[in-house]
């Protein structure tokens, strides 16, 4: 199970944004979130260390992976922090 500590809001925000947009490749990602690429490229290590997503070939350009969000471990992670702000009382405003 993971914890609040195993992720940092970076992570969460790229995992909200390849979620809907993905795949997508570091720079698009940094552009979307407007997150520095250093705090893009380690929240992806850090989701790809909890196999939240993963990296694909880019055809049109192998020099540019583009990250891939494992839809499963995403929705068991979506509801684990459903249940865990529904536990504390908190309730978070979307952007």
């Amino acid at each position: 199970m993971l914890t609040h500590s195993d992720l940092p809001r970076s992570a969460i925000i790229i995992l909200d944004h390849l979620s809907e947009d993905g795949p997508l490749s570091p720079h698009q990602i940094s552009h979307k979130t407007r997150l520095p690429t250093r705090t893009v490229s380690f929240a992806l290590q850090k989701l790809i260390g909890q196999k939240l997503c993963r990296r694909i070939p880019n055809l049109q350009d192998m020099r540019k992976p583009l990250y891939l969000v494992d839809d499963q471990r995403a929705k068991d992670l979506k509801a684990q922090i459903d249940r865990l702000r529904a536990e504390s009382g908190l309730i978070f405003r979307p952007h």
